[in-house]
């Protein structure tokens, strides 16, 4: 049985950012670059969360920094391909060198199928390695720890603040407001934050593209978690599959809400015709993306490089 361990991520702060209130701003420059992205504060707090079988329980949670976009091409480049990176790094007591990362394998064909990179759209079709590599590098960048968010805390900020399934004034009728959906959508994911905000001030949690989750995918996720948990974190045992929340441009209007929880599957790479599949790239995910979060309480080096052992299985 797969045994949930907590977030061992809130610790004694060696860095406390100075946000108070909830949707209040902060900005990040990549390092050696002027490409940047803003991140939304999301106060302590707790989530009423509710299984398929009507069962609730509360989980409580410490505060974040989440990305008000999901993580976008003009972002997710400067990894992928060397020729974007220079050696410029924040990272204190580390010398950060480009030519060292470990990079995404190129894409045998265009894995947007023809919705392009441009004009501040999503970055989409990783696995969720190519996710936390990302993270990773993000980290050596910039001296600061950034990871997915876990499934409560995702769907936390979704929620910001309400107990029901969609943010407050939104409803099936009028969910075209905030996301993209199959009946607006055109069939494609759109640029970043045309729709409206939630109550914190994140776009495109609902539709455009779905987002990865930190955790390992459990029918009986609140048996997991226990009956007093704090800040959980389902950890992976395998290398499938993991939650993923949000809908997307692809889905119905019932599937894009902040409760329903998606289980990643093996045929996302069934056209991929390498043996073994790419640890980077799913072939038939077009629709999957990412968020970004910042711990409030910042780890150690030594639990950053523990966390990512932990947490990318392959």
């Amino acid at each position: 049985m797969t045994k949930p361990i907590f977030v061992f991520l809130l610790i004694i702060s060696a860095i406390q950012l100075p946000a108070q209130k909830a949707g209040e701003l902060t900005k990040v420059t990549i390092p050696g670059s002027k490409i940047d992205f803003p991140m939304a504060f999301v106060p302590a707090g707790s989530l009423l969360f509710k299984d398929p079988s009507e069962k609730t329980q509360n989980i409580s949670l410490g505060a974040f920094w989440m990305g008000v976009y999901e993580v976008r091409y003009d972002e997710f480049i400067l990894f992928q391909f060397r020729k974007n990176d220079t050696n410029a790094s924040d990272w204190k007591g580390s010398n950060f060198s480009a030519d060292a990362v470990t990079r995404p394998t190129q894409q045998y064909v265009d894995l947007t199928f023809g919705m392009g990179t441009k004009g501040g759209v999503p970055s989409v079709s990783m696995t969720q390695q190519g996710a936390l590599r990302y993270c990773q590098w993000l980290y050596q960048k910039t001296g600061q720890f950034y990871r997915l968010p876990t499934e409560a805390e995702w769907e936390y900020a979704c929620k910001a603040g309400v107990t029901s399934s969609l943010p407050e004034g939104v409803s099936t009728e009028k969910i075209g407001e905030v996301a993209w959906y199959f009946d607006n959508s055109f069939e494609k994911y759109h640029p970043a934050g045309q729709k409206k905000p939630n109550a914190w001030g994140f776009y495109d949690m609902l539709g455009n593209v779905a987002e990865w989750t930190l955790d390992f995918y459990v029918e009986d996720y609140l048996q997991q978690v226990g009956t007093n948990p704090v800040d959980p974190w389902i950890k992976p045992t395998s290398k499938h599959s993991r939650t993923v929340k949000g809908g997307s441009f692809d889905d119905n209007v019932e599937d894009c809400t902040c409760s329903l929880r998606l289980k990643s599957q093996t045929r996302w790479q069934q056209r991929d015709p390498q043996i073994p599949k790419s640890k980077w790239w799913n072939t038939d995910s077009d629709f999957l993306g990412f968020r970004l979060v910042r711990p409030l309480k910042q780890p150690t080096a030594a639990e950053v490089e523990a966390f990512f052992k932990e947490a990318i299985i392959f």
